[in-house]
This record gives C-alpha cells, sequence and structure tokens, in this order.
C-alpha cells in the first residue's frame, strides 16, 4: 500500500552551533575545541527521524537573513525535502555548550514570527497538496495569535477536511488546536496541565480524537479513538541527553500508525523504544536503531 504524504510543520526554526570546551564557567572568555552546526525545530527533528525510518517527508519552514539561508545550505546539503516560505525576521539562532562531565546549556535568541507573506505562501502550498496527507505541527509559533496568521488558521481548517492533522505545541496554539478534531495532540504533562482539565474532562471539553501525554521518564499517557484510556512506561536507560525525545517519539508514532498502521498502543510501544534510546545519546536522532 502507498504511503500517505507526511508533512512536518516548524513554526520557530532556529540555526544552532554547538561549542564543544575542556571546561567552562561563566564569567570569563572560552575558547572551544569544536563547533558543529545543525538546524533545530521540532518539526525538522520530526522530519530527521522519519528520513531514519525509511520515509520521504516534507519539511515545511519560515527562513529570514543570513541564518535562514545558513539554514536552507544546511538541509539542502543533507537531502531534506523541504520548503522554506520567507521570513521578515532573521531565522533565530541558538548555541549549545558542551563540555565534558557538565549538562549541556543551550542559550537561544529571541523567537522570529514569521510575518504575513510567509505565512500566505505557506497556506497556498498546502492547499495545493494532495488529500490524505498527514500533516504534523510542531513546536512554538510565534505570532500565533495575530492577524497575519489568519490565512494559516483556515488552511489548516480545510486541512482538516481531507488529511490528517497531528499536533505536538503548547500556548495559544495549543489552546486553538485542542478545540478542533485532531486526529491527535502530543503534549507533556506541563502542556496539559495548562489546559487545566482533568483526565476525565478531556473527551467531553475536546474534540480531539486522541491524546499522548508524556512525562519523561514517567509512565505515558495513552487516549485513544474507542475511549480507552491506558499507561504505557518507557524502558529504562541511562540518560545522556533528553533533547529531542519528544521529537523522535512523535516521527516513530507517525511512522507506525500511519503508515505501518499499527494501533496507537502499539504505535506507542514502538516510539518508545527509540525515543529512549535518543536521550541515551548526545544527538538527536542520531542514535543506533534498536533492533526489531
Amino acid at each position: 500500500m502507498t504511503p500517505p504524504p507526511f508533512y512536518t510543520l516548524t513554526g520557530n526554526l532556529l540555526g544552532e552551533r554547538t561549542l564543544t570546551l575542556a571546561d567552562w564557567a561563566p564569567g570569563r572568555t572560552q575558547r572551544a575545541i569544536g563547533e558543529t552546526f545543525q538546524v533545530g525545530g521540532k518539526g525538522i527533528n520530526v522530519a530527521k527521524m522519519l528520513r531514519r525510518l525509511g520515509l520521504s517527508p516534507i519539511a515545511l519552514c519560515f527562513t529570514g537573513g543570513h541564518s535562514g539561508a545558513e539554514c536552507s545550505g544546511w538541509l539542502r546539503e543533507r537531502g531534506f525535502d523541504f520548503r522554506a516560505f520567507p521570513s521578515e525576521k532573521p531565522t533565530r539562532q541558538g548555541t549549545v555548550v558542551r563540555s565534558p562531565g557538565q549538562r549541556d546549556t543551550t542559550f537561544l535568541g529571541p523567537d522570529a514570527p514569521p510575518g504575513a507573506a510567509g505565512i500566505r505562501a505557506c497556506a497556498a502550498y498546502l492547499d495545493d497538496q494532495p488529500a490524505d496527507g498527514v500533516l504534523a505541527v510542531c513546536g512554538s509559533l510565534p505570532g500565533w495569535e495575530t492577524v497575519a496568521f489568519d490565512p494559516l488558521r483556515a488552511a489548516l481548517e480545510r486541512w482538516l477536511q481531507r488529511g490528517r492533522l497531528i499536533a505536538d505545541t503548547y500556548g495559544p496554539p495549543l489552546a486553538w488546536f485542542a478545540r478542533r478534531p485532531l486526529d491527535l495532540i502530543k503534549i507533556n504533562r506541563t502542556e496539559f496541565e495548562g489546559l487545566r482539565i482533568g483526565p476525565l474532562d478531556l473527551r467531553s471539553t475536546f474534540p480531539v480524537r486522541s491524546w499522548i501525554i508524556t512525562d519523561g521518564p514517567q509512565p505515558v499517557r495513552i487516549f485513544d479513538p474507542a475511549g480507552n484510556t491506558s499507561e504505557m512506561t518507557p524502558p529504562p536507560i541511562r540518560e545522556v541527553s533528553p533533547t529531542g525525545s519528544g521529537d523522535v517519539l512523535l516521527a516513530c508514532l507517525l511512522a507506525a500508525h500511519w503508515h505501518r498502521s499499527l494501533p496507537l498502543a502499539q504505535a506507542l510501544a514502538f516510539a518508545l523504544r527509540y525515543a529512549a534510546a535518543n536521550a541515551a545519546d548526545p544527538g538527536i536522532a542520531e542514535f543506533p536503531l534498536p533492533a526489531n
């Protein structure tokens, strides 16, 4: 069976440099012994993991300025299928400081709302895609509550009539998505508690068909389309870096549930193994794949 087309939408792209230092502390000049560059953002991480699983997702994002051009070049060099819509502001930048024996420290630049022209272009692109696609909206969407996002909100409403829509976001976008009949929302426990409802009120309050609520190494809660609720405990691991593990989890859920047609609980069991492997590795979606 031909798999549906997969899309990820990153509303707040990140050009990220990792500096490796022999040792470091605040308040003094630091000299790195190594430097790497990578493109971050939750939707990019999801697309990266989908590619490792053998799928061919299209990564949608907004880029602006020299930092945006550098991000586009990085994605192009690595063979990503992506569409970069213009942003009025330069793509945000970040720096990760890594030193042996210390936890990574990340510095993020300010959010970069994309602007009206890029949002209109993204909405038009979504309207032009074939039916039955699987779209995952990932991460923050700066400026979501402004009128500039009206075309994208309208396009997402239309997408609901002909495709699958999944969200892994927070803040105002989460509140908006939670009031639509999405196929799945994946959030962490803190974001869920921000909705100010209890699990028993979930189905009566929101039309979302399925929920996955994560809590780090604690059990993951599942609310499936049949009305069943359950919990599943992630595999125990020696954590190196949890960064990106939620994105790996979402990518594996997408692949297992909408490509391999596994029931949601089985898809989650598959995804948790990969997310745990990611947390035991310093990179994002770069770990050795678990044996099937």
